[in-house]
């Protein structure tokens, strides 16, 4: 009887596919959506100067444990141990030490392991993972692609949000039985999704477009940004979201600079297989008419000189990359998102928002923090500032 792993929110678009990358005979993924509360929970075994995504993870986790729905002595908690700077190589220390002052020592931290960080906890990262990772991976960014491109314009309103829902239950089920992974049929996945939101029946509107960059948990989790993208939606806004595949290209990219050689190499061939799958699947859409983001590749060469690229840390260049790709793209306002409280996110991210805004003069940046203690109000000012300001 496998034992539950509990998965705390971030890739709200991507989780529900990717889930199925962590099945095996020892764990039964489950996606983590309580969502009352959690700061002041988490916030209760930390220090308070810690960055916003840290209480809200722990909070998510011990509502989930206190809720009586779940077992500690048969649960497990997946977290992200990506090891680069903050909580990519402490958050897992930080979780073990609020367990066990709530109460759970029992409950088993997992990680997903890539830089041999905390060895004992690394959930074992196996080929069949990949593979099921790599597929979930892709087919999530063409799937939020071709919703959130469509979505500002159908006619019956939902219906991008209804097939999206489609292709996230009939999708899992290729990703749990673990058929049609090949790099042919992934991309053949991709072509239906094209077509079948090309089929949305549309009407021409005058909408603006808004992209967002920033740091990975503010930028994808509906938690972090107290659910931007809906709140953009309703604007209505078209709204431009670099994919997962972006940051994960990236982060191959930047850390195949750094350990042994043995795994630099490791993240070369993995960044060049999966950088061709991407390469395709945006081929595949662009194709279908729907506009993207370059391949990883091309975004940093086209950076060159707009975006630091020997900034590494946390999400570094992909920032600035990202934004001036999406002001040529059209969306020439740019909410800039970051969690309070994050040191790295704080210096490499916001660090590069002014100068930017000097090299890109007809696009407008705006700055978004968001924090237990700041007030809805504060931040939806700033956005509607940015909404409201004409280009």
């Amino acid at each position: 009887m496998p034992r539950t792993l509990l998965i705390p929110a971030l890739l709200d678009d991507w989780f529900p596919l990717l889930q199925y990358a962590f099945t095996s005979r020892e764990w039964e993924p489950v996606l983590l959506r309580e969502e009352r509360g959690l700061a002041d929970r988490g916030m209760r075994y930390f220090h308070n100067e810690l960055c916003y995504p840290v209480f809200l993870v722990a909070g998510q986790v011990l509502a989930a444990l206190e809720s009586g729905a779940y077992n500690p002595a048969d649960c497990g908690v997946l977290m992200g141990q990506a090891g680069d700077e903050c909580r990519g190589s402490c958050g897992i220390r930080l979780m073990r030490k609020a367990l066990d002052q709530a109460g759970y020592p029992e409950v088993k931290l997992l990680s997903l392991n890539v830089r041999g960080i905390d060895r004992d906890t690394g959930l074992p990262i196996t080929l069949p993972m990949i593979r099921r990772a790599l597929a979930a991976a892709v087919w999530g960014d063409a799937l939020a692609i071709a919703r959130n491109q469509v979505r500002p314009y159908e006619v019956r309103g939902g219906s991008a949000e209804t097939l999206w829902q489609w292709w996230i239950g009939t999708l899992g089920e290729d990703l749990r039985r673990g058929t049609g992974l090949s790099r042919r049929r992934i991309l053949k996945r991709c072509r239906e999704i094209a077509a079948s939101f090309r089929r949305i029946e549309t009407a021409p509107r005058e909408i603006q477009k808004a992209a967002i960059v920033g740091e990975i948990y503010t930028k994808y989790c509906r938690l972090g940004n107290w659910d931007l993208e809906r709140y953009l939606a309703a604007e209505p806004c078209e709204i431009g979201v670099g994919g997962v595949t972006w940051y994960a290209l990236y982060y191959m990219d930047t850390h195949s600079l750094k350990g042994p050689a043995y795994q630099r190499k490791l993240y070369r061939l993995l960044s060049g297989y999966f950088g061709g799958v991407q390469r395709e699947m945006l081929s595949v859409l662009q194709e279908a008419g729907f506009h993207t983001l370059p391949p990883l590749a091309e975004l940093k060469r086209r950076a060159k000189g707009v975006a630091p690229l020997n900034c590494t840390v946390a999400d570094g260049w992909l920032i600035t990359a990202e934004a001036a790709a999406w002001a040529s793209l059209g969306y020439r306002k740019i909410l800039c998102v970051q969690p309070f409280g994050c040191l790295p996110g704080h210096i490499f991210g916001k660090g590069q928002y002014a100068a930017l805004q000097r090299k890109l003069p007809d696009a407008l940046l705006a700055s978004v923090d968001y924090d237990a203690s700041t007030g809805e109000g504060t931040v939806q000012s700033r956005i509607r500032m940015l909404l409201d300001t004409e280009l």
